[in-house]
């Protein structure tokens, strides 16, 4: 089975949008989220929306559980918190009981997902090669997908060695055959590695192959979305760069 791997979508519709449109275009069979779905963007109700018709799997992440109260705003960044607080005085009953519904992991499939990490799915960010192998030590599959960091990367332990890892970029390939695998797909809505077009990741669960893609979305209409909320202009700013 081929499936298309999204996260941190971030109430970016623009973004969200023009990745379903290059995934229809593959040969993808589901769609799976990571969670953030909403937070930093201006249009939470149409990505969460767009998740439910399209996503075979959503996970809660932390921004998610901030907005329905699960995780006090308290423990966010002054930005993070601010948007958060106007999602929540924002979205319908519809979408806040749909993100009330997820979780920050599902260990069922042949792979694990997690939002952060497979030690901590609602905050650990995995950025270094000793973190990745204390998850390998604990994660439920050989192959785990999480994201959080917002940065498209993958981590690798073959047998007898110790954990490697680095960035990924546009479409690289991975033959995820053997040992164990963490892959992060970076960030639909919100890129942190200085590209600032929409990231995602295609994994084949049959032949054990990911390959790394990158969208381009309409960047100055997300923007001009993000100000017109009167959300911090700094929310906006950032998408131009990739940070």
């Amino acid at each position: 089975m081929r499936v298309a791997i999204v996260s941190d979508i971030h109430g970016n519709r623009h973004a969200f949008d023009a990745v379903l449109d290059a995934v229809a275009e593959t040969d993808c069979q589901e769609l799976w989220c990571l969670g953030d779905l909403v937070g930093y963007g201006a249009d939470p109700d149409a990505c969460v929306d767009l998740a439910r018709e399209h996503a075979a799997i959503c996970l809660a992440g932390n921004h998610d559980l901030g907005v329905t109260g699960t995780i006090p705003l308290s423990q966010f960044s002054r930005g993070a918190a601010l948007a958060a607080r106007w999602t929540q005085e924002t979205i319908t009953p519809r979408t806040r009981e749909f993100l009330e519904g997820l979780e920050p992991f599902q260990v069922q499939e042949a792979v694990a997902l997690y939002h952060a990490s497979p030690r901590d799915p609602i905050w650990e960010y995995v950025l270094s090669p000793l973190q990745a192998e204390l998850c390998f030590d604990v994660q439920a599959r050989r192959v785990a997908l999480i994201g959080h960091s917002h940065v498209a990367l993958s981590f690798s332990r073959a047998p007898g060695e110790t954990a490697t890892g680095q960035t990924r970029a546009e479409e690289e390939e991975l033959d995820l055959a053997e040992g164990n695998w963490l892959l992060n797909p970076g960030s639909v809505g919100q890129p942190r590695d200085g590209d600032p077009r929409a990231s995602w990741l295609e994994l084949d669960i049959d032949q054990w192959v990911a390959v790394y893609r990158r969208t381009m979305y309409d960047i100055a209409g997300a923007a001009a979305a993000i100000r017109a909320a009167r959300l911090p202009d700094s929310l906006a700013e950032r998408l131009q760069y990739g940070q």
